[in-house]
C-alpha cells in the first residue's frame, strides 16, 4: 500500500496550560501538555511549534521532525530549545508542518489523587 499523506500543514491548539503540580510517580503521572502528530504520509515531516502568550511576544520557533508512516507524542513540558514553557501560563500553539499531518492535543492534570485527562483534536488551518 503506497503511504498517503492525511492532514494539513498548519494546526492551532488555543488552549494550552501545564497544571502547575503532579500527583503520582514521575514520570508518567507529571501533570504535563502535549501534541500528539501523526504523518501518514511517506516523506519526514519537519515541524515547528510557535508559542504564543497572553503578555508577551511569540517564543519559536521549537523544530520537530515526525518521521514517515508514523506517530510522535511531544510532551510540551519537554520543550526547551529556544526556552521552556512554564506550568501555570496560560499559551497557544501554532504548528506548521512541511508535509501534511494530523495534530491533537492533550492535557494531563493530575494536582489532586482523582486525575483528570482531557484530549481534543487541534484545528487545522487552511493557511
Amino acid at each position: 500500500m503506497t503511504p498517503q499523506a492525511i492532514g494539513a500543514t498548519t494546526w492551532v491548539v488555543a488552549d494550552g496550560y501545564i497544571p502547575p503540580g503532579s500527583n503520582g510517580p514521575a514520570p508518567a503521572m507529571i501533570s504535563h501538555d502535549s501534541i500528539c502528530m501523526l504523518n501518514a504520509g511517506g516523506e519526514p515531516a519537519r515541524v515547528s511549534v510557535e508559542v504564543f502568550y497572553t503578555d508577551r511576544d511569540p517564543v519559536g520557533p521549537y523544530e520537530l521532525t515526525v518521521p514517515a508512516r508514523r506517530a510522535h507524542h511531544q510532551r510540551i513540558n519537554d520543550l526547551r530549545d529556544p526556552e521552556p514553557i512554564l506550568p501555570g501560563v496560560d499559551y497557544c500553539l501554532v504548528v506548521r508542518s512541511d508535509h501534511p499531518i494530523v495534530v491533537q492535543h492533550t492535557r494531563l492534570d493530575s494536582r489532586q489523587a482523582e486525575n483528570a485527562l482531557m484530549s481534543t483534536i487541534a484545528y487545522p488551518s487552511a493557511l
